[in-house]
């Protein structure tokens, strides 16, 4: 796909930020110590990154989901920590709230996150109900003007340093499966609300990812979000847009390792010559861009369907993420292997990348549940 004159501007300017923004420095200290880093979050919202597809009448930039794949893309490029910190008022976080918000909840809630004012989260997973949500067990009982709400949450992304989270209820106990669930906006300041120790984790450890508890927890009314008992299905479209971003996540942290697999075999000698020369090596990279141009191609057209309202839009958010998070493994691997014993210090940025894109093919929707997705589409 060719990208118009637009868009290539746009990409440019994602581009120049993460490169002169989020620096090594900053890269290692958040993946050595972990944390948040509140200086590069305060920077993204200055800059619109934060709203960059959400309306402009809710604090954000109006930009179209292919801009919202390219920023994801030039981010992680970089540095996977720096795409999910831009991605998630834009995905996950505000996606709910831009659907089915009313306008009051709207202007409180989502454009405070576009402006990079506040931090929301999304809390759907739970130890019991992971790849099947519908198996979920924290509820919320209607009590007057409020709802009670008991139950806990795991894996969510940036729980640690939320300030309101769209917690997903079963409301009608005597429904199963997807039926009966609400959504609800809580206040992470709530009395009854926790967060569980930030996980130990394999990579993006610059985003603390926690346990959130919620003990009697009283909710307003005025804070359920859409219909009662109508949640899931928010839900499942909220995940289908915040694919699309994890599917360009893969692509720019496969790109990132690819340029530096370039880079080092280039600068290598080996008997003699850069190892390029040798065609175990040259091939290897041809294949490596290949992939990472089919995967590109791929998240863009499937941006363009979300942008056009295609019927198969959704379908295509699947097919990005399971191709492009399986490459961005591969690749990032092949990169490791090409390094050498090199590639598995730490001192090298694919060790990283390596670790970073682990997650890609877990969340959000497992490879296999983005299977089901497809297949499910293409027998109806």
């Amino acid at each position: 796909m060719i990208l118009s004159k637009k868009h290539e501007l746009i990409k440019r300017n994602f581009r120049r930020f993460a490169e002169t923004e989020f620096t090594t420095e900053i890269q290692e200290e958040l993946d050595r110590n972990g944390g948040f880093n509140w200086d590069i979050w305060h920077k993204i919202g200055k800059y619109g990154f934060t709203g960059v597809k959400i309306p402009v009448e809710y604090g954000g930039q109006g930009g179209d989901y292919l801009s919202y794949a390219l920023m994801n893309e030039e981010f992680c490029r970089v540095c996977p920590v720096l795409g999910i910190y831009a991605n998630t008022p834009n995905s996950l976080g505000g996606g709910p709230l831009l659907q089915c918000g009313n306008e009051e909840q709207k202007q409180k809630y989502l454009a405070p996150a576009a402006r990079g004012e506040k931090q929301i989260v999304f809390a759907l997973t739970e130890p019991g109900a992971g790849s099947d949500p519908g198996s979920m067990t924290t509820k919320a009982v209607a009590d007057g003007d409020y709802f009670i709400l008991n139950g806990r949450k795991c894996f969510i992304s940036g729980a640690p340093v939320a300030d309101y989270a769209i917690v997903y209820a079963r409301t009608d106990l005597t429904q199963k499966g997807g039926r009966g669930i609400s959504m609800f906006i809580v206040d992470m300041k709530l009395e009854g609300v926790s967060c569980g120790k930030p996980e130990l984790k394999m990579g993006i450890n610059g985003y603390p990812t926690s346990d959130i508890v919620f003990e009697n927890v009283r909710v307003h009314k005025d804070d359920l979000l859409g219909p009662l008992h109508k949640g899931y299905g928010v839900a499942m479209k909220t995940l289908d847009g915040g694919r699309l971003g994890v599917a360009a996540q893969a692509v720019g942290a496969a790109q990132g390792a690819f340029e530096e697999a370039v880079a080092y075999a280039k600068g290598r000698k080996q008997f003699g010559k850069p190892i390029y020369y040798n065609q175990g090596v040259s091939f290897m990279l041809a294949e490596m861009a290949t992939e990472i141009e089919a995967a590109r191609n791929l998240v863009y057209a499937a941006a363009e369907a979300k942008d056009n309202d295609a019927a198969n839009a959704a379908t295509l958010c699947s097919m990005a993420k399971l191709y492009a998070t399986e490459m961005a493994n591969k690749v990032c691997g092949q990169a490791i292997q090409l390094h050498g014993g090199y590639g598995y210090i730490k001192d090298y940025k694919v060790e990283r990348l390596y670790r970073d894109v682990r997650v890609m093919t877990l969340y959000e929707g497992t490879s296999q549940v983005q299977k089901i997705v497809i297949s499910r589409d293409i027998l109806k």
